[in-house]
């Protein structure tokens, strides 16, 4: 019969929680004190966690184990998620505007997990496209601090559009939980 370990042999040792990303002291999603007063906030430090939580489970691979598809019929990849954010953040701006909307990154539907090859100037766009559309999107709601403006054709909430950020991030990150998984076996908080 064979005994179980204390450590998954899945695993490679990273920090002194073999079961974690980040040891929890250490583990910048957490800030110190008290959490933020006020919703938004609220809300903005959740999406600040969320976000980083999706760059952790993408930190230390090469194109190839960024790029690489979860399961057949499905082309999402971790390469993938990070286009597809930076394409929902531009798609959200076009939300509140009442001009005409921006033009897709990546051209045609799904092409943003179509176009996620194994190169790293596509890694390297990919993460620049991701943070320039966030801070994009973060200044022009910055323009509107109060959460119940309706915005865009529409009409809008704040609110609304802050949750659906929300979760929107925490939806793929638990894609990319997976999707990481899959790759090295590395799971975690």
């Amino acid at each position: 019969m064979a005994r179980m370990s204390d450590q998954p042999a899945r695993w490679t040792q990273a920090t002194v929680y073999p079961d974690m990303w980040a040891d929890p002291d250490d583990d910048p999603r957490h800030n110190q004190g008290a959490s933020p007063d006020g919703e938004l906030e609220t809300l903005q430090d959740f999406l600040t966690g969320y976000r980083m939580t999706l760059r952790m489970k993408c930190e230390g691979l090469d194109p190839e184990q960024l790029a690489r598809r979860s399961v057949p019929p499905s082309t999402m990849s971790l390469l993938g998620l990070l286009r597809h954010l930076a394409e929902a953040e531009r798609d959200w701006r076009n939300w509140i505007t009442d001009g005409e909307p921006l033009p897709k990154l990546y051209g045609k539907r799904d092409a943003d997990f179509d176009g996620a090859v194994a190169d790293q100037a596509e890694v390297d766009a990919a993460y620049a496209a991701l943070e320039r559309e966030q801070a994009a999107t973060d200044a022009a709601l910055a323009e509107h601090p109060d959460l119940g403006e309706r915005l865009g054709k529409d009409g809008i909430a704040v609110r609304e559009l802050m949750v659906h950020r929300i979760e929107e991030y925490a939806r793929h990150c638990g894609h990319a939980d997976l999707l990481r998984e899959c790759v090295d076996g590395r799971v975690g908080q």
